[in-house]
């Protein structure tokens, strides 16, 4: 069992610091880029974005991870005793809450909602500039969420 927990430890700590990285390019310059465009522009690039990406490889990266760190969350507290439990519980919460639930909550339906819109409509001004501040907002906290549990377990994997 203890290669097996050391395995997802990786796992895990390998999908949270590549999410951590793609969520920190869409807040540090890719959603500014955006919001610079013609507005139809940003919104169809966007919209080609939120498609292509749901048929890439971070799908797999995406669930994957989620499920590893709610594996080693759980793990974590039936082997509360064992060193680096307490970082595997709080790295696997952070990302599974921080990461996974924040994006369903939030920024999944700010795509749909963006993928909706008639781009001729008075709404699409509306929901663009709401858009590009409120998931940019969200988007900062999965970059955040993602990073600290990145950094939390490998702080396990040291423990161990």
């Amino acid at each position: 069992m203890q290669y097996v927990v050391t395995a997802l430890l990786w796992l895990s700590a390998i999908g949270c610091g590549l999410l951590a990285g793609l969520y920190f390019a869409f807040s540090t310059f890719i959603m500014t880029a955006l919001g610079r465009i013609d507005q139809a522009a940003g919104i169809a690039a966007m919209n080609s974005i939120n498609k292509v990406i749901v048929q890439s490889l971070f799908l797999p990266v995406f669930l994957g991870s989620t499920a590893t760190c709610l594996l080693l969350a759980v793990l974590g507290l039936i082997r509360w005793n064992e060193p680096g439990a307490l970082a595997m519980i709080a790295g696997g919460l952070l990302y599974v809450v921080g990461m996974f639930v924040v994006t369903m909550v939030f920024n999944v339906p700010l795509n749909n909602a963006l993928a909706a819109v008639n781009l001729a409509s008075p709404e699409a001004q509306v929901l663009w500039t709401r858009y590009l501040s409120d998931w940019t907002f969200w988007n900062h906290v999965r970059t955040i969420a993602s990073t600290l549990a990145f950094a939390l377990l490998i702080a396990a994997i040291t423990a161990r």
